[in-house]
């Protein structure tokens, strides 16, 4: 396939997967790991709407190619077709600074099946951006197109490379910089989280700073702050974009992804939410959750509580069950009292 056959190929990849809007399920370390996504994309898929893909946990990259198993521990679904038990495909992120350690692993990664390879510019982590990886890049345009660039040209044409960025690393001083830096790059799309490595999690999030990529002649995802569908509409207006990519809201309330596309086509002045997975309704993804694999018990009761704090912020049912175990060790006690919050 000469250049110009590989060009239109990516194309009419690209023209397939934005053809509509896209939702994704954001890669959040420590939260949105295999059992979660499992979890969420089957709720999602239940629904009606679901997620167009997500990204894993990233994978840092250091001093070498990592193993299989590695990159298998991240994304298991790689041993079934990189799709989660729903059919959400499920794309292989990393993180690192050296070009061509970085090129050397999407590659690999490639070879065991990653649809597609998305580079980590965005993750706020003290202990990260130490070791000059995540946000810290921000700061270093030329370094950040030198990575996607030795990717893009190492991986196959067919499968596609996205970058995920913030708007900055302590200020947005360097945005026209990054911007120039990810045109050049030959990245095919690009999601951005609307605040700075400075500025974390805390709201606001700017999405209108999002605007001014639009002029990048590729797609651009919008992410951060979006807890309700009338967030997501005015994220949408306000960054001059269709795309989303769903975090901390989407496991705060699971039928966020559904909600905002009901909201999209059945908008009215009022901006309520339409509640579509009530609180029994989940119970039994929650009992699944406790089921699923992990290390041990302790491990798997810990993750639980994280969600279930999570969880209370969407759901009042939720906060009565939290007040019931959040000191219970015993996964078959809260699985009871799950249950019993129905009755």
């Amino acid at each position: 396939m000469n250049n110009i056959q590989q060009h239109q190929a990516r194309q009419n990849t690209m023209h397939q997967l934005f053809a509509n809007p896209v939702r994704l399920l954001a890669p959040m370390e420590g939260l949105t790991d295999p059992l979660m996504r499992q979890i969420l994309t089957q709720i999602a898929a239940d629904l009606g709407r679901p997620y167009d893909w997500s990204v894993s946990e990233f994978i840092r990259i250091t001093q070498h190619v990592l193993p299989a198993h590695v990159f298998y521990k991240y994304a298991p679904e790689l041993h079934h077709n990189a799709k989660t038990a729903s059919g959400t495909p499920i794309h292989v992120q990393l993180l690192g600074s050296d070009a061509q350690l970085m090129a050397e692993n999407a590659t690999y990664a490639a070879e065991l099946g990653a649809p597609a390879i998305d580079i980590n510019f965005g993750c706020p982590a003290k202990t990260v951006n130490s070791h000059r990886g995540g946000s810290v890049l921000l700061d270093e345009p030329e370094t950040m197109y030198q990575i996607i660039s030795a990717v893009r040209e190492a991986v196959p044409a067919h499968i596609p490379v996205s970058a995920k960025i913030r708007l900055g690393y302590t200020d947005t001083s360097r945005m026209d910089d990054i911007r120039g830096a990810i045109a050049a790059s030959g990245a095919d799309w690009l999601t951005i989280h609307a605040r700075t490595k400075t500025q974390g999690y805390k709201p606001p999030a700017y999405w209108d700073k999002i605007q001014s990529f639009n002029a990048l002649d590729i797609p651009v995802i919008a992410n951060g702050e979006i807890w309700s569908a009338a967030q997501a509409n005015d994220c949408m207006m306000q960054a001059g974009t269709s795309h989303l990519m769903l975090g901390r809201g989407a496991v705060t309330r699971p039928d966020l992804v559904a909600q905002v596309d009901n909201y999209t086509e059945n908008h009215d002045d009022s901006g309520k939410n339409t509640a579509t997975l009530l609180w029994q309704d989940l119970i039994a993804h929650q009992v699944k959750f406790l089921e699923g694999e992990a290390k041990n018990d302790v491990v798997l009761v810990g993750r639980y509580k994280q969600w279930l704090g999570m969880l209370t912020k969407g759901y009042a049912e939720a906060q009565t069950v939290w007040e019931s175990i959040k000191r219970e060790k015993n996964k078959a006690v809260i699985i009871n009292a799950l249950q019993a919050s129905v009755q």
